[in-house]
């Protein structure tokens, strides 16, 4: 069953790319006593992606945070890796955190995985974002179309702050 708004977020981890190379961050780490947008992507480096989901939540990074948004974090399986290299190409670093979750672990226990199987990307995240205060669902926003991203996107959810 998908989360909804009112939920708790599910613990977990992350895994993230440190200055000493790859750690992680759990759940109570990245949403304990802070107002968090968390949006998900199919993968890195597709498409609506890297040219429309990443980009739109760095350029409204600064407005984010000027509606009381203490941290931005995009969520993907794939690995950390991938998610460092993403955010450097992507222009990321400072503002969205990278969270990799290789095995669709946090994405599973979110009840928002997609089945790309068809286009050889087995299990990913439906493409969405949400904003949780102190771990709480507080909005939601999901793509009907994971090659959508219109209700998900960084000028979107500034817009329903």
């Amino acid at each position: 069953m998908a989360i909804k708004v009112g939920d708790k977020l599910p613990s977990g981890s992350f895994g993230i790319m440190t200055g000493s190379g790859p750690g992680s961050m759990t759940t109570d780490e990245l949403f304990k006593g802070k107002r968090v947008v968390l949006f998900s992507v199919p993968g890195a480096f597709t498409p609506t992606c890297s040219k429309t989901h990443l980009p739109g939540f760095v350029q409204n990074f600064s407005a984010l945070k000027a509606k009381g948004i203490d941290a931005v974090a995009c969520l993907a399986v794939n690995d950390v890796f991938v998610m460092d290299a993403w955010a450097k190409s992507g222009g990321a670093e400072g503002k969205v955190l990278m969270l990799a979750d290789g095995n669709a672990a946090y994405t599973k226990a979110l009840g928002l995985e997609l089945d790309a199987s068809g286009f050889g990307m087995g299990i990913r995240g439906q493409r969405f974002a949400l904003v949780a205060k102190d771990g709480v669902v507080e909005k939601l926003s999901v793509e009907p179309n994971a090659g959508q991203c219109t209700v998900s996107g960084g000028e979107s959810i500034l817009s329903s702050l």
